[in-house]
C-alpha cells in the first residue's frame, strides 16, 4: 500500500513538472513568435564609418557586368598610375591587384580594387596626394573631339586600306608559312607591306584601275617575282641554303624540303610558283625561308636579331649578298615614297610590326622561332 501512495506521488510530481516546462516552452516560442512579429529581437546593427565613402564609390562606378570599357586606354593608364603608387607602400597588395586584373581583364572592377585599397590608407597623407596627383593628371575632358588619325602618316592614306583588305584574304597562306617554317606570320606582313606599298606607288595607273578596285596585291612578273618581290637568284639561293647544313643559313633539317620542286624544270616551276596571281603562298614561303636564313645566320655568328624586324626586313630587302652580321647593324634598304615622303624599307616595316595595327588578324608571337 506504502509502495503505491509513493508510485502515485512520484507521477503526480512529475506530471507537475512536464506540464510546467510545456508551458514554459510555449510561453517562450509565444514570446519569439510575437518579438519577431514586432521586430522586438531585430539587430539594427552598427553603421560602418566608411559607409559614405562606400555609398560614393557605388555611385561613381558603373555595374561590374555592364561596364564596356575593359579596352579604354585612358581608363587603364589611370588604373596603372595609381597601383605603381600603391606598389610604392604595399607592393605585395599592388602585384595581387595586378595578377587580378591581367587575370579578368575588367578595367571596372580593377578600379574598385584600387579603391578599397585606398579605404585602408586614409590616414596616409603622403600616399592620398600622390593618388590625387594621378586624379589631377588624368583629369580632362576625355568626350571632346580626339584626333582620329593615326600617328603614322601613311596608314592614313586610302592605299593602307586597301592593303589590310587584301591581306586579310591571304591570312590562311600567310600563316600557313609562318607555321612550316616556324615564322611570325607578323614578320612575314612587314616585309610584304614595304614591297606593295612600293609598287602601290611606283605603278599609279595599275594601282587606280586595277589593284584599289578590286582590293588585291599586286604581283611583280619582271625583275622581282611575287607578292613579296622576291628576285629569281635570290630564291635560288634561298632553296640552296635550305638543304646545305654546312652554311651559317642552314635552318635546320626539319625544314629541308619545304621548297622541292616536283617537276625537272625548276626554272619554269619556281616561276610559276611566285607568278601565280590566285594563289600567293610561295610568295610568302619564300618570304619566310629567307627571313629564317638570315636570322640563323647571324645567331650562328654570335649576333641574334630575332627580335629586331627592322633588321631582317633591311636584309631581307638587300638580299643575301649584303647580309654581313655584326654588333651594330643599320636599317635601312630600299628608299620608298609614299605621298611626297621617303621610308626606308626596315623603317617602314619595324613601323607596322610595333604599331598595333591587325594585332587580330596576325598577333604577336615572338616567341615562335
Amino acid at each position: 500500500m506504502f509502495k503505491k501512495l509513493k508510485q502515485n506521488k512520484a507521477i503526480r510530481y512529475s506530471t507537475i513538472i512536464l506540464t510546467v516546462l510545456f508551458a514554459l516552452i510555449g510561453f517562450m516560442l509565444t514570446t519569439a513568435f510575437v518579438g519577431i512579429k514586432l521586430h522586438v529581437f531585430n539587430d539594427p546593427g552598427a553603421v560602418d564609418y566608411n559607409d559614405r565613402y562606400f555609398q560614393k564609390m557605388d555611385n561613381d562606378y558603373t555595374s561590374l557586368q555592364s561596364d564596356s570599357s575593359e579596352n579604354d586606354v585612358f581608363r587603364i593608364a589611370k588604373f596603372y598610375s595609381k597601383l605603381n603608387v600603391l606598389n610604392e607602400y604595399y607592393p605585395a597588395n599592388a602585384q595581387l591587384i595586378h595578377n587580378a586584373y591581367l587575370q579578368h581583364q575588367n578595367i571596372a572592377l580593377a578600379e574598385r580594387m584600387i579603391d578599397a585599397v585606398s579605404l585602408n590608407m586614409i590616414d596616409s597623407n603622403e600616399y592620398n596626394n600622390k593618388i590625387k596627383e594621378c586624379e589631377i593628371l588624368f583629369n580632362h575632358n576625355t568626350t571632346t573631339t580626339q584626333n582620329t588619325s593615326n600617328l603614322y602618316e601613311w596608314m592614313n592614306i586610302p592605299e593602307w586600306a586597301d592593303f589590310k583588305l587584301a591581306v586579310m584574304k591571304d591570312t590562311s597562306l600567310i600563316d600557313s608559312a609562318g607555321k612550316v617554317m616556324d615564322v611570325e606570320p607578323r614578320l612575314i606582313v612587314s616585309v610584304l607591306l614595304g614591297e606593295q606599298m612600293r609598287l602601290f606607288n611606283s605603278t599609279r595607273e595599275v594601282y587606280k584601275t586595277v589593284i584599289s578596285p578590286l582590293k588585291i596585291l599586286s604581283v611583280e612578273a619582271n625583275f622581282s617575282l611575287g607578292v613579296t618581290g622576291v628576285k629569281e637568284e635570290t630564291a635560288m639561293l634561298a632553296e640552296k641554303y635550305l638543304k646545305d647544313s654546312s652554311s651559317l643559313y642552314y635552318p635546320g633539317k626539319k625544314y629541308e624540303h619545304q621548297l622541292d620542286f616536283s617537276t625537272t624544270d625548276v626554272t619554269k616551276e619556281r616561276y610559276d610558283r611566285l607568278v601565280n596571281y590566285r594563289n600567293h603562298y610561295y610568295s610568302y614561303l619564300y618570304a619566310a625561308v629567307i627571313l629564317k636564313e638570315v636570322r640563323q645566320q647571324w645567331k650562328r655568328s654570335g649576333f641574334d636579331i630575332s627580335d629586331r624586324p627592322e633588321i631582317l626586313a633591311t636584309l631581307y630587302n638587300v638580299g643575301y649578298a649584303y647580309s654581313v652580321p655584326k654588333s651594330n647593324p643599320s636599317v635601312g634598304g630600299s628608299t620608298i615614297q609614299i605621298k611626297e615622303k621617303n621610308y626606308t624599307f626596315g623603317a617602314l616595316a619595324y613601323e607596322f610590326y610595333y604599331s598595333g595595327e591587325m594585332a587580330d588578324i596576325f598577333p604577336y608571337q615572338p616567341n615562335l622561332w
